[in-house]
């Protein structure tokens, strides 16, 4: 269970960190604006997984004899490159919060990789819809959670606090964590 709070809390950082700067775009906690992001946040947090699950469980008998691999290389690679993402300075854009098509391409974008997670669930042990519901419900739901946090944030104090925080570091570092606990287990080193 720590695994699967701890994916949804990495994951969660991309929806957390576009939040913030929603938050900052429109100065005010505006409840439909913040909870209809919040929600496309979650739900695609949750639907991603869910297809990366689909479309690798279908090839998994190909996959089997290399599939920690997989998802120690998918954790990795997105960690990485989450982690190296904090770094790099925020260029200036000009998002419109109140639109629904502005929210959904976001919602879109910061869930890209959690598809790979699903993969990763795939490669793991997840083998039924029975076993994915909850990992894919706690991420649903610490994402949208994570959004309106971002959004208070981001109306409360701006962005200083996400130069601070660096939430995608925190995120990546995670993400890389479970990587490396998956490949030893399956090694056999712990």
């Amino acid at each position: 269970m720590l695994d699967t709070v701890l994916i949804a809390l990495a994951l969660a950082m991309d929806c957390f960190a576009v939040s913030v700067v929603c938050g900052m775009v429109i100065r005010r906690m505006e409840g439909r604006t913040v909870l209809s992001t919040a929600f496309l946040f979650g739900f695609f947090q949750a639907l991603m997984p869910l297809l990366g699950w689909v479309l690798t469980n279908s090839f998994y008998r190909y996959l089997e004899a290399v599939d920690h691999w997989i998802a120690f290389g998918l954790l990795a690679f997105i960690g990485f490159r989450m982690a190296v993402d904090s770094f790099r300075e925020e260029e200036e854009k000009s998002i419109n919060p109140h639109s629904l098509k502005t929210r959904i391409i976001l919602a879109i974008a910061t869930s890209i990789d959690a598809l790979a997670v699903g993969i990763s669930y795939a490669c793991t042990g997840y083998d039924s819809i029975g076993k994915l519901a909850l990992p894919l419900v706690t991420i649903g739901i610490v994402s949208s959670l994570m959004s309106v946090f971002g959004f208070w944030l981001g109306v409360k104090t701006g962005d200083s606090v996400v130069k601070k925080l660096r939430p995608e570091l925190v995120g990546g570092i995670i993400l890389i964590g479970i990587g490396v606990k998956i490949l030893l287990e399956h090694l056999g080193v712990i």
